[in-house]
């Protein structure tokens, strides 16, 4: 099955988690990159996503995927901003179609857990067959062990 590996990270923790998805599974892998940047400034960058989330807005991302229909499996990386995916994820979400795709979330947090942010990816991908979500603290300790046995537990890495 043709893999991709799509998240969206502000401080580097999500991106942390695609890396070692990428190393332990192989296949493509592409970060989202907003048309505009966030603040560099957690405070303002925290601000502009609550406007954001209340507005339902999405922002135009620069990055493009011209081949979505060659995969299958579609790992989706957010982390959890106001309970929910963070705007340039749900923009991503919300520019294909993922009828009949496996999506395979996963989330970083700040210690909210993952509340709605798999909910939210559901919404926006009606048609799609989920797999169970890894979500994490931070970028959380042992990472590669956890991910890896994440993998393992839900068929898409080997023993």
């Amino acid at each position: 099955m043709k893999k991709l590996i799509v998240y969206y990270s502000w401080s580097g923790n999500t991106g942390k988690i695609a890396k070692i998805i990428h190393e332990l599974v192989g296949g493509e892998i592409v970060e989202l990159i907003p048309e505009k940047t966030y603040p560099e400034s957690y405070n303002a960058t925290v601000e502009q996503a609550k406007k954001e989330i209340r507005a339902d807005y999405k922002p135009p991302l620069k990055t493009k995927i011209d081949n979505i229909e060659d995969y299958e499996v579609i790992f989706v990386g957010s982390p959890n901003w106001w309970g929910t995916v963070a705007p340039p994820v749900a923009t991503f979400l919300s520019q294909y179609d993922f009828s009949k795709k496996i999506i395979v979330p996963f989330c970083s947090h700040g210690g909210g857990g993952k509340q709605r942010v798999i909910e939210s990816m559901k919404k926006l991908c009606p048609n799609s067959t989920f797999l169970p979500e890894f979500a994490i603290y931070g970028s959380g300790s042992d990472l590669r062990n956890r991910i890896s046995k994440w993998l393992k537990e839900i068929g898409l890495l080997q023993e």
